[in-house]
């Protein structure tokens, strides 16, 4: 129900009562305290029991630093995604590259023939030598924040609605990269949670 809104009627409380057979000496206003009190805390003990592993999104794409802007691109294009891991050879994270990086490296604070200035970063230079970025790794994002396969994913609530964040690469072990966990996964898992 919209914030503020009663999850149920004083009529589904007579409802219930009456097809219990049952009087509950209680104001109305306190019985429903009490039921919405008691679904909080059932609605939180079931987020508590997930964990990141049980809703990110399994072999994410990734790309390393030395890949091409123009096949990243093709990825975050093909795929509708908005973000890729930058991973080591090992799969360790160290960094990731985003829509956004990919507005900065276009310089495209002035909106005017942004999609031509976007073409050219994206575009290889034919010789050795070049005056822009070409590959992830110059364009990147290295402070990435990452949580465990294991975290709860309580945990990560306020890091996504309090500090930007809408992607985070999931690890395991050796810290190697094994899922990433958007906004939209959070969303729905707390959709589930609520039993909606």
């Amino acid at each position: 129900p919209p914030a503020g809104a009663p999850a149920f009627s004083g009529a589904d409380l007579e409802t219930v009562l009456a097809h219990y057979n049952q009087v509950v000496d209680l104001p109305e206003d306190d019985l429903r305290a009490i039921i919405d009190e008691a679904g909080l805390l059932a609605a939180r003990r079931r987020l508590n029991t997930l964990r990141c592993a049980d809703v990110m999104s399994r072999e994410p794409r990734v790309v390393e630093w030395g890949t091409p802007l123009q096949e990243a691109w093709s990825l975050l294009r093909e795929h509708h995604i908005k973000a890729l891991p930058v991973v080591d050879r090992a799969r360790r994270v160290i960094g990731i590259v985003t829509l956004a990086d990919f507005l900065r490296g276009a310089v495209l604070d002035d909106h005017a023939d942004w999609a031509a200035r976007l073409r050219q970063l994206i575009r290889p230079t034919p010789s050795t030598h070049s005056d822009k970025p070409e590959v992830v790794g110059q364009i990147m994002s290295r402070q990435v924040r990452v949580a465990s396969a294991d975290r709860p994913l309580a945990d990560l609530v306020p890091m996504f609605a309090a500090t930007g964040h809408h992607h985070i690469p999931i690890v395991g072990d050796e810290a190697r990269l094994v899922g990433i966990l958007t906004q939209s996964d959070l969303v729905a898992a707390l959709a589930r949670v609520d039993g909606l």
